[in-house]
């Protein structure tokens, strides 16, 4: 019997064979092994301590994001609108509109662009800055008409002296809707190209 266990106590160490559980000891015969994973307080803190900071980088890189696509839809929509006084342009010798800059309210009298342009788009959408919270539904638009322009020949615009299309602003954002561009806002040039970027220049005599 000795050696019939001896033999299987050597078989069992060639196959690598492991007990699963501490077996008792002379010193305690019924003491037991227990394996187990759970987590300590320590543990739990510090992964909740990770996950925080994870959330904390998380969120503005997230909101830096949906932002982002917010102000290309708002390029988007300036382009459009330079699409649609294009064709305005057409019907009506090349004259700019005379409209107010924006109204307080969309039930105002006055010509504004949402109200004189919109026959030329697809929709009222194009209109409203994705990241604007209101002013749109209020006044129906987010965007302002540059009033300087009103009634001049297109193709000899003069804002302040300064004849260059692509530095004269027609529409701009009401308001800082992209704060996380450098000035804010976006604007539609008279050449037709908008982006975010002021690049029109006032000359000042002296």
């Amino acid at each position: 019997m000795k050696a019939e266990g001896r033999r299987q106590k050597v078989e069992g160490e060639k196959t690598g064979e492991k007990n699963s559980c501490c077996l008792p000891s002379a010193a305690s015969p019924s003491a037991f092994c227990f394996l187990h994973s759970a987590f300590t307080l320590v543990e739990l803190l510090v992964v909740l301590a990770v996950v925080g900071v994870l959330a904390a980088i998380g969120v503005p890189v997230y909101g830096r994001v949906v932002e982002a696509g917010h102000a290309a839809k708002c390029v988007s929509n300036l382009r459009q609108l330079g699409s649609a006084l294009g064709l305005y342009l057409g019907e009506h010798n090349m004259t700019m509109p005379t409209l107010v800059a924006g109204r307080t309210n969309a039930s105002d009298e006055g010509a504004a662009i949402d109200n004189t342009l919109n026959v030329y788009t697809q929709g009222a959408a194009v209109f409203a800055c994705p990241s604007d919270r209101g002013e749109a539904a209020r006044s129906g638009t987010s965007y302002y008409w540059n009033v300087a322009l009103n009634g001049q020949m297109a193709s000899g615009l003069n804002f302040f002296k300064n004849y260059n299309q692509t530095q004269i602003p027609i529409i701009t954002d009401k308001a800082a809707y992209h704060p996380f561009l450098e000035n804010k806002v976006n604007l539609l040039y008279a050449d037709g190209h908008a982006e975010k970027n002021f690049t029109f220049r006032i000359q000042v005599q002296e």
